[in-house]
C-alpha cells in the first residue's frame, strides 16, 4: 500500500519561509505526477503546485507563482515545497498527492500577520 507522509509545517510570521516534505513509501520515478494542495478552514481544497518529471515540468497556482517552488528527489522518494514570502492567506492544511490517487494526512501551515 502506498503511503505519503508530509512534514515541515508550522507557525511562521508573514514574510517568512517554510519547506514542506512529502516522502512516499514506494518508488515514484520521474514520470509520476506529484502535487501539493491546500485547504483553508471553510474552503475547498485547492491546487498549489505540481511536478511531472524534472524541474522544467512544474505548474503553480497563480497565487503562489514566484514565491513557492516544487521539487523532487527521486532517490529519496521525496517531494518538496519551498515556500517563501509567506502570507496570512497561505494558512491551511497542506496535502501531498501522487498520481491524482494517493493523499497524505496533511501538515498544518499557519502564517501570522
Amino acid at each position: 500500500q502506498v503511503q505519503l507522509v508530509e512534514s515541515g509545517g508550522g507557525l511562521v510570521q508573514a514574510g517568512g519561509s517554510l519547506r514542506l516534505s512529502c516522502t512516499v513509501s514506494s518508488r515514484t520515478g520521474r514520470s509520476y505526477a506529484m502535487g501539493w494542495f491546500r485547504q483553508a478552514p471553510g474552503k475547498e481544497r485547492e491546487f498549489v503546485a505540481g511536478i511531472v518529471g524534472g524541474p522544467s515540468s512544474t505548474k503553480y497556482a497563480d497565487s503562489v507563482k514566484g514565491r513557492f517552488t516544487i521539487s523532487r528527489d527521486i532517490y529519496k522518494n521525496t517531494v518538496y515545497l519551498q515556500m517563501n514570502n509567506l502570507k496570512p492567506e497561505d494558512t491551511g492544511t497542506y496535502y501531498c498527492n501522487m498520481g491524482g490517487h494517493y493523499w497524505g494526512q496533511g501538515t498544518q501551515v499557519t502564517v501570522s500577520s
